[in-house]
């Protein structure tokens, strides 16, 4: 059995897809992008772009009764691998490297709205 996570302090999904579903206590969420709850693109610095990519993702986990801490998997994709060390840094601030999850790290071509950094999570929810 499923459960569609939503909420408003995350962006609206902008197409046929949810901000997470939880799977008995799986948790899957969709890539988060540096959109603010209310739309706006943050544009920027990439430090910037991925606080608030991070900030998304928080709010989607807490939705569902989850932390960062519960991340088993994370996939962050971006522009520039040139980026990497930038990102890695918000990124890393996010997390207790105690609990750090697995995660790999993509250069792609282009991520919707041309911005630079979208992540996406797996969670196990005790």
């Amino acid at each position: 059995m499923k459960k569609i996570i939503f909420t408003d302090k995350a962006p609206v999904p902008i197409g046929p897809y949810s901000q997470a579903v939880l799977a008995g206590n799986t948790l899957y969420t969709s890539g988060q992008i540096p959109l603010t709850p209310a739309g706006d693109l943050v544009i920027g610095s990439i430090e910037d772009e991925t606080k608030q990519v991070m900030e998304n993702m928080k709010a989607v986990l807490e939705a569902a009764g989850a932390t960062f801490d519960d991340v088993v998997k994370a996939t962050i994709f971006i522009s520039d691998m040139n980026d990497f060390a930038k990102i890695n840094a918000v990124y890393g601030s996010y997390l207790n490297e105690e609990f750090a999850p697995a995660r790999e790290t993509v250069q792609v071509a282009r991520l919707p709205k041309d911005v630079n950094v979208e992540i996406s999570m797996i969670a196990v929810i005790n």
